[in-house]
């Protein structure tokens, strides 16, 4: 499974020659799709239900990592103690560049993404580095991650069972409006997504799979209201927005009220 425990000191400073500690608070989501994160400078790690997405400093780097489809994801106690390591590769990952940025790393064992998850909330800081060489892509203060990963494992537990507090997914929600051409648009977000289509999109009828993209804007101030982004597999974009109770959706240049 490519996992491992270690208790070896490691000297930081000398290994790591791209970024810093980060330290800045964790935050979670649990709407439309529950996700835990954090930011630190141009950096950003999510994780969701079932897969890390990462945004390094440089585009560069992930697309190394899409290139040589692997990173070494090592947990540190203190700051210079590597307590472990999980190596993700071909054979246990999924690894591809979403969003036009951000590496999405997808577990297909569920007990090495729980041993991830695990490890990151017991200890305090996480290192992304180069499969074949001691570099780092990214370093993170895992501070307050116990909790955030706490509240996403109960809120994707939910969604599984398909309790009260979960998306009411049959219902889907609708925006309608447009310019010369009318049209009403639906999505939903599955429950559980077998692949990294976890959305549906219907458009006057129409349906097509899409995925969630929350770092749509990349490392730019998303504008005001922006919840999320839905990629469609034929490359279209939708926008989601909520701002006190305003409800909109932004396809192409026209923007759709939500009408249900």
């Amino acid at each position: 499974m490519c996992r491992r425990l270690v208790g070896v000191s490691i000297l930081l400073a000398a290994s790591v020659t791209v970024c810093s500690p980060a330290f800045a608070g964790w935050s979670f989501s649990r709407s439309p799709s529950p996700n835990a994160s954090v930011q630190t400078g141009d950096m950003t790690l999510e994780l969701q239900c079932d897969r890390i997405r990462f945004a390094p400093a440089a585009y560069e780097d992930a697309q190394d990592i899409q290139r040589k489809q692997g990173v070494s994801i090592r947990f540190m106690k203190g700051g210079s103690t590597e307590v472990g390591a999980f190596q993700a590769g071909p054979e246990n990952t999924e690894i591809r560049i979403v969003d036009d940025y951000p590496v999405e790393i997808f577990f297909a064992d569920r007990s090495d993404y729980d041993f991830v998850l695990d490890q990151i909330a017991q200890n305090t800081v996480l290192s992304m580095t180069m499969i074949d060489q001691d570099v780092s892509y990214g370093i993170f203060d895992l501070s307050g991650s116990g909790e955030a990963i706490e509240a996403l494992r109960a809120a994707c537990g939910e969604r599984a069972a398909g309790s009260p507090g979960s998306l009411e997914i049959p219902v889907g929600v609708v925006y309608c409006g447009g310019g010369a051409i009318k049209r009403t648009i639906e999505f939903t977000i599955l429950e559980n997504p077998t692949d990294t289509w976890d959305a549906r999109v219907t458009v006057n009828g129409d349906t097509i799979r899409a995925m969630t993209a929350y770092s749509y804007f990349g490392h730019s101030r998303p504008p005001r209201g922006f919840v999320f982004a839905l990629l469609g597999e034929d490359r279209s974009e939708f926008l989601i927005f909520s701002d006190g109770d305003e409800d909109w959706l932004e396809f192409g240049d026209y923007r759709y009220s939500k009408c249900n």
